[in-house]
């Protein structure tokens, strides 16, 4: 069952489905932590998941399941932007921050003189 493991990864536990040798969710979604994997399948759905991995080489996939926790993460605090809102959140904060650094480098400047 969903490799070395004697219970069925998240997916399989989820789906109430029969975790075989090669399940793909297996090394990436391990029972202990059905929370990323339901999330993940919320926004996603399982059989676009899988295709997603089995498109990657494998030692691309973890990285890649990384980044899809992290996107349904974003997609269920913000369901329209998801992870671009929060990209434009951050940008504008840093412009933000940006320009308060000129101003006060300018005041500095000012005070050497």
């Amino acid at each position: 069952m969903g490799g070395n493991n004697s219970s069925p990864c998240a997916s399989c536990k989820l789906l109430r489905r029969r975790c075989s040798q090669d399940c793909i969710f297996a090394p990436y979604f391990p029972s202990n932590d059905l929370r990323k994997f339901v999330i993940v399948h919320k926004v996603f759905g399982c059989s676009n998941i899988s295709k997603m991995l089995k498109d990657l080489p494998v030692h691309q996939r973890a990285d890649a399941v990384s980044s899809l926790v992290y996107e349904a993460n974003a997609r269920v605090r913000n369901p329209v932007y998801g992870c671009v809102g929060i990209i434009s959140y951050l940008e504008s904060q840093v412009s933000e921050l940006q320009t308060q650094l000129a101003v006060a480098q300018a005041e500095i400047r000012s005070l050497r003189m």
